[in-house]
Protein backbone atom coordinates (compact mmCIF):
# COMPACT_ATOMS: atom_id res chain seq x y z
CA UNK A 1 0.00 0.00 0.00
CA UNK A 2 2.66 2.32 1.05
CA UNK A 3 4.59 1.51 -2.25
CA UNK A 4 1.69 2.49 -4.14
CA UNK A 5 1.16 5.69 -2.90
CA UNK A 6 4.78 6.34 -3.11
CA UNK A 7 4.72 5.61 -7.16
CA UNK A 8 1.12 7.61 -7.04
CA UNK A 9 3.33 10.65 -5.52
CA UNK A 10 5.72 10.16 -7.74
CA UNK A 11 3.74 10.73 -11.23
CA UNK A 12 1.92 13.40 -9.83
CA UNK A 13 5.25 15.30 -8.89
CA UNK A 14 6.41 14.23 -12.65
CA UNK A 15 3.09 15.34 -14.40
CA UNK A 16 3.42 18.62 -12.35
CA UNK A 17 7.17 19.24 -13.64
CA UNK A 18 6.34 18.10 -17.42
CA UNK A 19 6.09 21.07 -19.78
CA UNK A 20 2.09 22.83 -20.71
CA UNK A 21 0.88 23.70 -23.43
CA UNK A 22 -0.24 27.29 -24.18
CA UNK A 23 -3.64 25.79 -24.34
CA UNK A 24 -3.77 23.70 -21.41
CA UNK A 25 -3.14 27.35 -19.06
CA UNK A 26 -5.67 28.81 -21.04
CA UNK A 27 -8.49 25.35 -20.04
CA UNK A 28 -6.55 26.14 -16.19
CA UNK A 29 -7.60 29.73 -16.33
CA UNK A 30 -10.89 29.64 -17.89
CA UNK A 31 -12.08 26.48 -15.34
CA UNK A 32 -10.80 28.76 -12.39
CA UNK A 33 -13.39 31.41 -13.88
CA UNK A 34 -16.76 29.85 -12.77
CA UNK A 35 -19.33 31.68 -13.79
CA UNK A 36 -17.66 31.05 -17.71
CA UNK A 37 -17.75 27.52 -16.73
CA UNK A 38 -21.33 27.14 -15.56
CA UNK A 39 -22.22 29.04 -18.43
CA UNK A 40 -20.50 26.75 -20.87
CA UNK A 41 -22.20 24.02 -18.97
CA UNK A 42 -25.54 25.39 -19.50
CA UNK A 43 -24.56 26.29 -23.60
CA UNK A 44 -23.67 22.68 -23.78
CA UNK A 45 -27.32 21.55 -22.63
CA UNK A 46 -28.93 24.15 -24.64
CA UNK A 47 -27.42 22.41 -27.61
CA UNK A 48 -28.14 19.03 -26.50
CA UNK A 49 -31.68 20.24 -26.61
CA UNK A 50 -31.30 22.17 -30.15
CA UNK A 51 -29.75 18.84 -31.68
CA UNK A 52 -32.85 16.33 -29.83
CA UNK A 53 -34.89 19.01 -30.14
CA UNK A 54 -37.39 16.49 -32.68
CA UNK A 55 -37.15 13.78 -29.62
CA UNK A 56 -38.07 16.26 -27.27
CA UNK A 57 -41.06 17.62 -28.74
CA UNK A 58 -42.81 16.29 -31.83
CA UNK A 59 -46.78 15.27 -32.76
CA UNK A 60 -45.46 11.63 -33.85
CA UNK A 61 -44.13 8.56 -31.48
CA UNK A 62 -40.66 7.43 -30.75
CA UNK A 63 -42.04 4.24 -31.12
CA UNK A 64 -44.97 2.61 -31.70
CA UNK A 65 -46.90 -0.44 -32.48
CA UNK A 66 -50.01 0.22 -35.41
CA UNK A 67 -51.68 -2.58 -36.73
CA UNK A 68 -49.51 -5.04 -35.93
CA UNK A 69 -46.34 -3.45 -36.88
CA UNK A 70 -43.42 -1.44 -35.08
CA UNK A 71 -42.51 1.82 -36.20
CA UNK A 72 -40.54 4.40 -35.55
CA UNK A 73 -41.86 7.79 -36.94
CA UNK A 74 -39.02 10.38 -35.39
CA UNK A 75 -36.67 8.61 -37.25
CA UNK A 76 -38.83 7.84 -40.35
CA UNK A 77 -39.14 11.37 -40.56
CA UNK A 78 -35.38 12.40 -40.86
CA UNK A 79 -35.30 9.82 -43.69
CA UNK A 80 -38.34 10.99 -45.33
CA UNK A 81 -37.08 14.76 -45.36
CA UNK A 82 -33.70 13.79 -46.51
CA UNK A 83 -35.54 12.28 -49.62
CA UNK A 84 -34.09 8.66 -48.36
CA UNK A 85 -37.60 7.00 -47.55
CA UNK A 86 -41.47 7.72 -48.27
CA UNK A 87 -44.14 7.33 -45.46
CA UNK A 88 -45.92 3.69 -45.19
CA UNK A 89 -49.70 4.20 -46.91
CA UNK A 90 -50.91 3.68 -43.74
CA UNK A 91 -49.38 7.23 -42.13
CA UNK A 92 -50.19 9.17 -45.32
CA UNK A 93 -51.52 12.51 -44.34
CA UNK A 94 -52.17 11.22 -41.05
CA UNK A 95 -53.00 12.98 -38.00
CA UNK A 96 -50.48 11.20 -35.66
CA UNK A 97 -52.51 12.38 -32.59
CA UNK A 98 -55.92 10.72 -33.71
CA UNK A 99 -54.46 7.01 -34.29
CA UNK A 100 -55.71 4.43 -32.02
CA UNK A 101 -52.21 2.97 -31.58
CA UNK A 102 -52.06 -0.61 -29.74
CA UNK A 103 -49.10 1.33 -27.89
CA UNK A 104 -46.98 4.31 -28.42
CA UNK A 105 -44.35 6.22 -26.79
CA UNK A 106 -44.38 10.17 -27.64
CA UNK A 107 -41.75 12.44 -26.78
CA UNK A 108 -41.94 14.43 -23.37
CA UNK A 109 -43.87 17.27 -25.43
CA UNK A 110 -46.21 15.52 -27.67
CA UNK A 111 -46.06 18.50 -29.97
CA UNK A 112 -44.11 19.85 -32.37
CA UNK A 113 -43.74 23.94 -33.25
CA UNK A 114 -46.29 23.30 -36.33
CA UNK A 115 -48.88 21.84 -34.83
CA UNK A 116 -52.26 23.05 -33.87
CA UNK A 117 -54.13 22.10 -31.37
CA UNK A 118 -58.08 23.91 -32.29
CA UNK A 119 -59.63 22.84 -29.13
CA UNK A 120 -56.80 25.01 -27.21
CA UNK A 121 -56.40 27.41 -29.30
CA UNK A 122 -57.04 31.70 -29.05
CA UNK A 123 -54.46 31.98 -26.27
CA UNK A 124 -54.96 29.09 -23.77
CA UNK A 125 -52.64 29.95 -20.46
CA UNK A 126 -50.53 27.92 -18.36
CA UNK A 127 -52.73 27.94 -15.69
CA UNK A 128 -55.59 27.79 -17.51
CA UNK A 129 -58.34 24.73 -17.77
CA UNK A 130 -57.23 23.51 -21.32
CA UNK A 131 -59.06 20.70 -23.44
CA UNK A 132 -57.01 18.09 -23.33
CA UNK A 133 -57.47 14.12 -22.67
CA UNK A 134 -54.83 13.64 -20.11
CA UNK A 135 -51.84 15.58 -18.16
CA UNK A 136 -49.75 14.17 -20.74
CA UNK A 137 -51.10 16.41 -23.40
CA UNK A 138 -51.25 19.78 -21.48
CA UNK A 139 -49.48 22.96 -22.62
CA UNK A 140 -47.22 23.73 -19.88
CA UNK A 141 -46.61 27.30 -21.04
CA UNK A 142 -49.58 28.04 -22.81
CA UNK A 143 -50.74 28.24 -26.41
CA UNK A 144 -50.93 31.24 -28.70
CA UNK A 145 -53.48 32.16 -31.08
CA UNK A 146 -53.64 29.49 -33.51
CA UNK A 147 -52.93 26.91 -30.87
CA UNK A 148 -49.36 26.36 -30.76
CA UNK A 149 -47.79 24.75 -27.91
CA UNK A 150 -45.13 27.48 -26.73
CA UNK A 151 -43.18 24.87 -24.77
CA UNK A 152 -42.63 22.89 -28.13
CA UNK A 153 -41.77 26.73 -30.07
CA UNK A 154 -39.44 27.20 -27.22
CA UNK A 155 -37.40 23.21 -27.73
CA UNK A 156 -37.75 24.16 -31.75
CA UNK A 157 -36.89 27.69 -31.47
CA UNK A 158 -33.41 26.66 -29.44
CA UNK A 159 -32.36 25.16 -32.47
CA UNK A 160 -33.06 28.00 -34.52
CA UNK A 161 -31.34 29.99 -32.61
CA UNK A 162 -28.31 27.95 -32.12
CA UNK A 163 -28.13 26.78 -35.72
CA UNK A 164 -28.36 30.63 -37.22
CA UNK A 165 -25.87 32.02 -34.39
CA UNK A 166 -23.27 28.78 -35.12
CA UNK A 167 -23.60 28.57 -39.03
CA UNK A 168 -23.11 32.38 -39.16
CA UNK A 169 -20.43 32.56 -37.34
CA UNK A 170 -18.86 30.03 -38.99
CA UNK A 171 -19.73 32.03 -41.92
CA UNK A 172 -17.57 35.06 -40.88
CA UNK A 173 -15.13 32.87 -39.17
CA UNK A 174 -13.79 31.82 -42.20
CA UNK A 175 -14.32 35.07 -44.22
CA UNK A 176 -12.49 36.92 -41.41
CA UNK A 177 -9.82 34.79 -41.60
CA UNK A 178 -8.92 34.94 -45.46
CA UNK A 179 -9.03 38.94 -44.95
CA UNK A 180 -7.01 39.20 -41.97
CA UNK A 181 -4.45 36.59 -42.44
CA UNK A 182 -4.14 38.23 -45.75
CA UNK A 183 -3.79 41.57 -44.44
CA UNK A 184 -1.53 40.70 -41.22
CA UNK A 185 1.05 37.95 -42.80
CA UNK A 186 1.74 39.64 -46.06
CA UNK A 187 1.56 43.42 -44.64
CA UNK A 188 2.15 46.17 -47.63
CA UNK A 189 5.31 44.56 -48.80
CA UNK A 190 5.40 40.83 -48.75
CA UNK A 191 2.60 39.62 -51.52
CA UNK A 192 3.80 40.28 -54.99
CA UNK A 193 1.69 39.01 -58.10
CA UNK A 194 1.63 40.12 -61.94
CA UNK A 195 0.10 42.87 -63.08
CA UNK A 196 -1.74 40.65 -65.19
CA UNK A 197 -3.64 38.67 -62.29
CA UNK A 198 -3.86 41.70 -60.15
CA UNK A 199 -5.78 43.40 -63.52
CA UNK A 200 -7.94 40.10 -64.09
CA UNK A 201 -8.91 40.05 -60.20
CA UNK A 202 -9.86 43.68 -60.40
CA UNK A 203 -12.43 43.16 -62.91
CA UNK A 204 -13.31 39.91 -60.99
CA UNK A 205 -14.55 41.29 -58.38
CA UNK A 206 -18.13 43.04 -59.43
CA UNK A 207 -18.18 39.43 -61.34
CA UNK A 208 -17.73 37.46 -58.54
CA UNK A 209 -20.15 39.40 -56.20
CA UNK A 210 -22.75 39.24 -59.44
CA UNK A 211 -22.47 35.86 -59.18
CA UNK A 212 -22.53 35.27 -55.41
CA UNK A 213 -25.79 37.04 -55.64
CA UNK A 214 -27.41 34.90 -58.14
CA UNK A 215 -26.32 31.37 -56.90
CA UNK A 216 -27.01 32.61 -53.56
CA UNK A 217 -31.16 31.89 -54.15
CA UNK A 218 -30.34 28.56 -54.60
CA UNK A 219 -27.97 27.89 -50.95
CA UNK A 220 -24.58 29.92 -49.43
CA UNK A 221 -22.96 26.77 -50.23
CA UNK A 222 -23.53 27.56 -53.72
CA UNK A 223 -22.75 30.97 -53.64
CA UNK A 224 -19.72 30.98 -51.95
CA UNK A 225 -18.17 28.68 -54.66
CA UNK A 226 -19.57 30.77 -57.10
CA UNK A 227 -17.49 33.76 -55.96
CA UNK A 228 -14.78 31.44 -55.63
CA UNK A 229 -14.57 30.23 -58.76
CA UNK A 230 -14.74 33.55 -60.50
CA UNK A 231 -11.77 34.40 -58.87
CA UNK A 232 -9.84 30.78 -59.71
CA UNK A 233 -11.25 31.81 -63.04
CA UNK A 234 -9.44 35.31 -63.15
CA UNK A 235 -5.99 33.88 -61.25
CA UNK A 236 -5.97 31.60 -64.68
CA UNK A 237 -6.46 33.88 -66.87
CA UNK A 238 -3.95 36.18 -65.45
CA UNK A 239 -1.47 33.69 -65.34
CA UNK A 240 -2.18 32.51 -68.96
CA UNK A 241 -1.40 36.30 -70.11
CA UNK A 242 2.68 35.86 -68.78
CA UNK A 243 3.60 36.11 -72.38
CA UNK A 244 3.09 39.88 -72.11
CA UNK A 245 5.94 41.61 -70.85
CA UNK A 246 4.55 44.20 -68.92
CA UNK A 247 1.85 41.82 -67.85
CA UNK A 248 4.71 39.52 -66.74
CA UNK A 249 6.69 41.80 -64.43
CA UNK A 250 5.75 41.35 -60.55
CA UNK A 251 4.58 44.10 -58.10
CA UNK A 252 4.46 44.81 -54.53
CA UNK A 253 0.36 44.98 -53.40
CA UNK A 254 -0.53 46.80 -50.40
CA UNK A 255 -2.38 44.06 -48.68
CA UNK A 256 -3.04 45.29 -45.22
CA UNK A 257 -3.93 48.91 -46.82
CA UNK A 258 -6.17 47.88 -48.84
CA UNK A 259 -7.91 45.19 -46.73
CA UNK A 260 -8.06 47.51 -43.80
CA UNK A 261 -10.03 50.10 -45.86
CA UNK A 262 -12.44 47.83 -46.97
CA UNK A 263 -12.92 46.36 -43.38
CA UNK A 264 -13.53 50.46 -42.41
CA UNK A 265 -16.09 50.40 -45.53
CA UNK A 266 -18.32 47.30 -44.12
CA UNK A 267 -17.80 48.54 -40.53
CA UNK A 268 -19.33 52.18 -41.60
CA UNK A 269 -22.28 50.82 -42.68
CA UNK A 270 -24.99 50.18 -40.19
CA UNK A 271 -25.46 46.24 -39.87
CA UNK A 272 -29.10 46.11 -39.08
CA UNK A 273 -29.62 48.74 -41.81
CA UNK A 274 -27.80 46.62 -44.03
CA UNK A 275 -29.28 43.21 -42.71
CA UNK A 276 -32.98 44.66 -42.98
CA UNK A 277 -32.48 45.58 -46.87
CA UNK A 278 -31.28 42.58 -48.37
CA UNK A 279 -33.81 39.85 -46.16
CA UNK A 280 -36.43 42.38 -47.53
CA UNK A 281 -35.36 42.00 -51.16
CA UNK A 282 -35.55 37.96 -50.96
CA UNK A 283 -37.86 35.72 -49.93
CA UNK A 284 -38.20 34.42 -46.32
CA UNK A 285 -34.94 32.15 -45.59
CA UNK A 286 -33.19 30.72 -42.54
CA UNK A 287 -30.28 30.30 -44.78
CA UNK A 288 -30.37 33.86 -45.72
CA UNK A 289 -30.46 35.35 -42.56
CA UNK A 290 -27.26 32.85 -41.35
CA UNK A 291 -25.49 34.03 -45.08
CA UNK A 292 -25.99 37.99 -44.07
CA UNK A 293 -25.30 37.85 -41.00
CA UNK A 294 -22.14 36.24 -41.31
CA UNK A 295 -21.06 38.58 -44.25
CA UNK A 296 -21.22 41.52 -41.95
CA UNK A 297 -19.97 40.52 -39.11
CA UNK A 298 -16.43 38.78 -39.88
CA UNK A 299 -14.90 42.46 -40.11
CA UNK A 300 -13.74 41.74 -35.77
CA UNK A 301 -12.49 38.46 -36.36
CA UNK A 302 -10.31 39.98 -39.40
CA UNK A 303 -9.08 42.83 -37.09
CA UNK A 304 -8.14 40.35 -34.37
CA UNK A 305 -6.22 37.76 -36.82
CA UNK A 306 -4.39 40.65 -38.71
CA UNK A 307 -3.54 42.32 -35.30
CA UNK A 308 -1.65 38.83 -34.03
CA UNK A 309 -0.10 38.00 -37.15
CA UNK A 310 1.52 41.41 -37.43
CA UNK A 311 3.54 40.08 -34.29
CA UNK A 312 3.70 36.32 -34.99
CA UNK A 313 5.45 36.87 -38.55
CA UNK A 314 8.24 38.74 -37.09
CA UNK A 315 9.03 35.64 -34.36
CA UNK A 316 11.93 33.19 -34.38
CA UNK A 317 9.60 30.21 -35.31
CA UNK A 318 8.40 32.34 -38.43
CA UNK A 319 12.20 33.40 -39.76
CA UNK A 320 13.34 29.37 -39.01
CA UNK A 321 10.82 28.54 -41.26
CA UNK A 322 11.68 31.56 -44.24
CA UNK A 323 15.83 30.70 -43.52
CA UNK A 324 14.68 26.73 -43.98
CA UNK A 325 12.68 27.66 -47.30
CA UNK A 326 9.30 26.81 -46.50
CA UNK A 327 6.72 28.75 -48.60
CA UNK A 328 4.94 31.73 -47.91
CA UNK A 329 1.27 29.96 -47.85
CA UNK A 330 2.47 26.80 -46.16
CA UNK A 331 4.24 28.76 -43.34
CA UNK A 332 0.89 31.23 -43.22
CA UNK A 333 -1.71 28.00 -42.76
CA UNK A 334 0.46 25.36 -40.63
CA UNK A 335 2.16 27.50 -38.35
CA UNK A 336 1.46 31.44 -38.52
CA UNK A 337 -2.78 31.05 -38.24
CA UNK A 338 -2.62 28.39 -35.88
CA UNK A 339 -0.88 30.23 -33.55
CA UNK A 340 -2.96 33.20 -34.48
CA UNK A 341 -6.77 31.92 -33.35
CA UNK A 342 -6.93 32.26 -29.83
CA UNK A 343 -8.25 35.86 -29.46
CA UNK A 344 -10.32 34.87 -32.69
CA UNK A 345 -12.03 32.36 -30.46
CA UNK A 346 -13.41 35.37 -27.99
CA UNK A 347 -14.77 37.48 -31.53
CA UNK A 348 -16.60 34.29 -32.26
CA UNK A 349 -18.38 33.41 -29.09
CA UNK A 350 -19.40 37.19 -28.74
CA UNK A 351 -20.27 37.12 -32.57
CA UNK A 352 -22.85 33.83 -31.92
CA UNK A 353 -24.68 36.36 -28.76
CA UNK A 354 -25.06 38.66 -31.18
CA UNK A 355 -26.19 36.68 -33.95
CA UNK A 356 -28.88 35.21 -32.12
CA UNK A 357 -29.75 38.54 -30.89
CA UNK A 358 -30.22 39.63 -34.50
CA UNK A 359 -31.98 36.74 -36.01
CA UNK A 360 -34.73 37.27 -32.53
CA UNK A 361 -34.76 40.92 -33.59
CA UNK A 362 -35.49 40.37 -37.83
CA UNK A 363 -38.09 37.30 -36.30
CA UNK A 364 -39.69 40.29 -34.51
CA UNK A 365 -39.64 42.73 -36.92
CA UNK A 366 -41.19 39.83 -39.04
CA UNK A 367 -38.48 39.81 -41.83
CA UNK A 368 -36.14 36.76 -43.38
CA UNK A 369 -37.30 34.01 -40.99
CA UNK A 370 -40.38 32.18 -41.88
CA UNK A 371 -43.26 32.33 -40.29
CA UNK A 372 -44.32 29.16 -39.49
CA UNK A 373 -41.02 28.34 -37.46
CA UNK A 374 -42.61 29.98 -34.45
CA UNK A 375 -39.03 31.55 -33.11
CA UNK A 376 -38.31 32.83 -29.93
CA UNK A 377 -38.45 36.25 -31.91
CA UNK A 378 -41.80 35.33 -33.73
CA UNK A 379 -43.73 34.38 -30.20
CA UNK A 380 -42.46 37.88 -28.89
CA UNK A 381 -43.78 39.43 -32.31
CA UNK A 382 -47.46 37.39 -31.43
CA UNK A 383 -47.16 39.20 -27.66
CA UNK A 384 -47.87 42.51 -29.26
CA UNK A 385 -51.29 42.04 -30.47
CA UNK A 386 -52.21 40.16 -27.05
CA UNK A 387 -51.23 41.53 -23.86
CA UNK A 388 -52.77 39.33 -21.92
CA UNK A 389 -50.87 36.50 -23.65
CA UNK A 390 -48.12 37.14 -20.70
CA UNK A 391 -46.22 34.34 -21.63
CA UNK A 392 -45.59 34.78 -25.12
CA UNK A 393 -43.63 37.85 -24.27
CA UNK A 394 -42.30 35.90 -20.55
CA UNK A 395 -40.91 32.86 -21.69
CA UNK A 396 -39.04 33.84 -25.03
CA UNK A 397 -37.83 36.93 -23.59
CA UNK A 398 -36.51 35.19 -21.27
CA UNK A 399 -34.43 32.47 -22.98
CA UNK A 400 -33.47 35.33 -25.57
CA UNK A 401 -31.31 37.20 -22.66
CA UNK A 402 -30.05 33.88 -20.79
CA UNK A 403 -28.51 32.57 -23.59
CA UNK A 404 -27.39 35.94 -25.02
CA UNK A 405 -26.00 36.12 -21.59
CA UNK A 406 -24.54 33.02 -21.20
CA UNK A 407 -22.13 33.25 -24.78
CA UNK A 408 -20.94 36.97 -23.45
CA UNK A 409 -19.97 35.22 -20.07
CA UNK A 410 -18.22 32.61 -21.97
CA UNK A 411 -16.45 35.14 -23.85
CA UNK A 412 -15.35 37.06 -20.96
CA UNK A 413 -14.01 33.77 -19.84
CA UNK A 414 -11.88 33.38 -22.59
CA UNK A 415 -10.94 36.92 -22.56
CA UNK A 416 -9.61 36.36 -19.24
CA UNK A 417 -8.13 33.11 -20.13
CA UNK A 418 -5.99 34.25 -22.62
CA UNK A 419 -4.57 37.29 -21.31
CA UNK A 420 -1.16 35.98 -20.56
CA UNK A 421 -0.69 38.51 -17.57
CA UNK A 422 -3.41 36.11 -15.71
CA UNK A 423 -1.57 32.83 -16.27
CA UNK A 424 -0.12 31.23 -12.91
Amino acid sequence: MKLFNKKEKEVTEDSKDAPQTYWSYVKRQFMKNKRALYSLYIVIFLAFIAIFADFLSNDKPLVCKYESGIYFPVFREYAVDLGLANWQEEFNNALWNDLEYDWAIFPPVPYKNTTLDYDNSNYAGPFDKQEVRSTQWRHWLGTNKLGNDVLACMIHGTRIAFLVGIVSMGIAFFIGIFFGALAGFFGDDQLKMTRGRILMNILAFPLAIFYFSVFFEWSIIAGVLGFLAVFVLANLLGKAMDFVPWLNNKVKVPMDIIITRFIEIVVSVPVLILVLSVVAVFPPSIFLVMGVIGLVRWTGIARFIRAELLRVRSLEYVEAAYALGYPRWKILLRHAIPNALAPVFIAVAFGIAAAILTESFLSFLGFGIPIELNTWGQLLTQSRSAPKAWWLAIFPGFAIFITVTLFNLIGEGLTDAIDPRLKQ
